[in-house]
């Protein structure tokens, strides 16, 4: 295999090493970064044996996020506020063409499953991404992790049943959500608490990440009344020079909301039932550099 070969066959992989490292770290830098290591391993590696480079390519970036997951696990550093991963855009085209394999791999993206993957242990992360979202076999997955299968077996176990018991469940209609986001945006940004309210669950959970770095509900809101107004009062406050983009960003719609042309935030809700169920908030400019060329 030429250099120029290897380089082609990399690129080819590219987007699958990308989504196995975001899913894996829920920070697009940490995936980029993962993903270019793992280039030089490959770059550099006696590729004459490789039968599968996909497969191969996989085990290595696997490896690679679980020990760059390691290394954030142990230096043990306090993240101020609640946490959100970083917003990724998402658009899978024509390389999805499957319903069922874009609902699939749009949830495993999604906010409210990768703030529970961040509980999992790195082993579990990485045995639950790998299977539930790239469906590799458990034998498969066993060699890229050099485990026993039935080893990996109790691993998936215990991450689905994690995974199960604190995911909310939602409806996954991107018309509805998307209909519901309009009318959501419409209401705060009129000050229509009445309207507000109606479209917010009684129990409705608000989570907002900034990191300390910019102004954000410290704790998670509950409760319409607390959100609501919450909304409404930020509204108040406005944006300087604000405009709105809709995207579609971890599988479902978003907002982009810009000030002066730059990010300043990221809004996405979780529905059911027809009532808005989540409220996320993405303020951390730091998560908010990938989105500066949308805007």
């Amino acid at each position: 295999m030429t250099t120029e070969t290897a380089t082609d066959v990399f690129e080819e992989h590219r987007p699958v090493l990308l989504g196995v490292a975001y899913r894996m770290l829920g920070r697009l830098a940490d995936a980029e970064d993962v993903v270019q290591e793992a280039w030089l391993r490959w770059s550099g590696a006696d590729r004459s044996g490789v039968r599968e480079p996909r497969g191969y390519l996989v085990r290595v970036t696997t490896r690679l996020a679980i020990d760059r997951l390691r290394q954030i696990k142990s230096r043990g550093e306090t993240y101020v506020g609640p946490w959100l991963p970083e917003p990724c855009v998402t658009d899978f085209g024509d390389a999805v063409p499957d319903t069922a394999e874009r609902a699939v791999l749009a949830d495993s993206v999604s906010f409210a499953v990768l703030v529970v993957l961040e509980s999992l242990s790195p082993l579990e992360r990485a045995v639950f991404v790998l299977r539930e979202a790239f469906g590799y076999p458990y034998a498969e997955i066993a060699a890229m992790l050099d485990r026993g299968e039935a080893a990996v077996r109790q691993l998936a176990g215990r991450a689905r049943k994690h995974v199960d018991e604190r995911r909310p469940r939602y409806d996954v209609d991107p018309a509805q959500r998307r209909d519901l986001t309009e009318r959501f945006l419409a209401a705060a940004a009129g000050g229509d608490l009445e309207g507000l309210m109606a479209l917010l669950a009684p129990d409705v959970r608000l989570v907002g990440d900034s990191g300390g770095k910019s102004k954000a509900p410290l704790r998670v809101l509950e409760s319409s009344d607390k959100v609501g107004r919450f909304l409404l009062g930020a509204a108040r406050k406005g944006v300087p020079e604000v405009s709105f983009r809709s995207l579609e960003l971890n599988g479902g719609p978003a907002l982009l909301v810009l000030s002066g042309g730059a990010p300043d935030s990221v809004f996405q809700l979780d529905v059911a039932d027809g009532r808005i169920q989540s409220v996320y908030i993405v303020r951390n400019p730091d998560k908010l550099r990938s989105l500066a060329a949308l805007s």
